[in-house]
């Protein structure tokens, strides 16, 4: 592929830098900053643009930093350690920004500036690895799909860092991916993901943690047990092995305060207000809804994230959780609601989810979103459907990363 210098001028959403080639076309680049001279090789070449390999920064930017980790630029992991913390939140906003109006069409965004997390390091609480072929933990690299093992690792919590160094595999086990979550407690659990309805042999006497194996046939405990108790706010979660739950418990305990004073602003909670929670996971945003209303209704697809949800919002007789697709079961609800609260997975709302959301017409939806094209795309539809911008705040679940968690409120335009 050929080589290039050019400078860079934007941020864009996927972790990489806007530039322009000699023809023109737009080229984007990796591990680099907005104002850089830098050299290329192309890696991806295309019609209309072109995505480069940094090969070297002939004028670096006055923001640049030594990344933590000696892994950078080689693992796939991190996209911003080269970035002070304080550009990293800023970046993430005009990023969003930039999304909402390039693929949401919208202008005058009410964007906040994005939230911080406390730890810009060590806060991952849950980590998934890949195995190399020699059986060892790693990760996928920048550039193709290898796992490379890896050394060392800034982003999940002590207690991971302490267990993941010490697991080693034999070559010829079907394990897809080891993922490690730490609770609250500092228990860990970790979880073996896998094609292979039997479990592998394992020796895992010296390590205190628990292990599940993961498969078609469902979880199978191997040693310990199948969840971990995760804390919000004060609030303790049960979280099974195949359950999703935030991996950033101080930036969930601010979404969830930021999520409830503005709907309680939008639409006072109280025991005449009912609430739908799609794709309500484990119940997390839920349990603090729930002592604020009158009714509360969760769906959720996954079977072990019902099973938390269940458990997690057991004291509320007003509370109840469907199983299924959000899309199929919504339209058999039939019913109306005040608030409806999403938080798809990161392809977004599926259109006919959205559909029934547009039927119903709460007169506050929260989104919560993980990814601000598919949320552009989706606000896009509801804000033709009725709806009015009234907030959109980042909140850095994932630091050191292009991946930005958003909070968006909207209420329904009165005719």
């Amino acid at each position: 592929m050929s080589e290039y210098e050019v400078s860079l001028t934007t941020m864009t959403y996927g972790g990489e830098v806007l530039g322009r080639l000699p023809d023109g076309r737009a080229v984007f680049v990796p591990l680099a900053l907005p104002g850089e001279k830098v050299r290329i090789r192309l890696t991806e070449d295309r019609k209309n643009f072109a995505r480069g390999m940094l090969l070297e920064v002939i004028e670096p930017s006055p923001l640049r930093i030594t990344p933590r980790c000696l892994h950078f630029g080689y693992c796939g992991g991190c996209h911003y350690q080269h970035m002070p913390y304080e550009e990293q939140l800023k970046a993430k906003t005009e990023i969003v920004r930039d999304q909402l109006q390039r693929i949401g069409k919208l202008e005058n965004i009410p964007i906040t500036a994005a939230v911080g997390s406390p730890k810009p390091f060590y806060y991952r609480n849950h980590v998934q690895f890949g195995l190399t072929e020699d059986g060892k933990l790693g990760y996928h690299r920048l550039y193709g799909d290898e796992i490379f093992p890896i050394q060392e690792c800034h982003l999940p919590v002590e207690g991971i860092n302490i267990i993941w160094p010490q697991l080693e595999f034999e070559t010829l086990l079907e394990i897809e991916r080891v993922a490690i979550r730490q609770g609250a407690g500092d228990d860990i659990m970790i979880t073996l993901e896998s094609s292979d309805i039997d479990p592998p042999e394992l020796s895992l006497e010296e390590l205190d943690v628990s292990v599940v194996h993961l498969s078609e046939a469902g979880a199978l405990v191997m040693a310990g047990s199948d969840n971990v108790d995760m804390e919000v706010l004060g609030r303790e979660f049960r979280v099974s092995a195949g359950s999703f739950f935030q991996v950033n418990t101080e930036v969930a305990g601010r979404m969830v305060e930021h999520l409830l004073a503005g709907l309680d602003r939008l639409h006072p909670l109280t025991r005449d207000t009912t609430v739908l929670d799609l794709y309500c996971g484990a119940g997390l945003f839920s349990a603090f809804l729930a002592p604020r209303v009158g009714n509360l209704i969760g769906l959720e697809e996954s079977p072990a994230a019902v099973d938390d949800f269940v458990e997690n919002l057991d004291e509320f007789d007003h509370v109840s959780v469907y199983e299924g697709k959000v899309e199929h079961i919504l339209p058999l609800l039939n019913m109306q609601a005040d608030i409806i609260v999403v938080d798809p997975p990161r392809a977004g709302l599926a259109p006919a989810a959205l559909d029934e959301i547009l039927k119903i017409a709460p007169r506050v939806l929260a989104y919560v979103s993980c990814d601000p094209s598919t949320l552009a795309r989706d606000l896009r539809r509801l804000t033709a459907g009725g709806y009015r911008l009234e907030n959109v705040t980042p909140f850095d679940m994932f630091p050191q990363t292009y991946h930005v968690e958003c909070v968006t409120l909207m209420s329904k335009v009165e005719k």
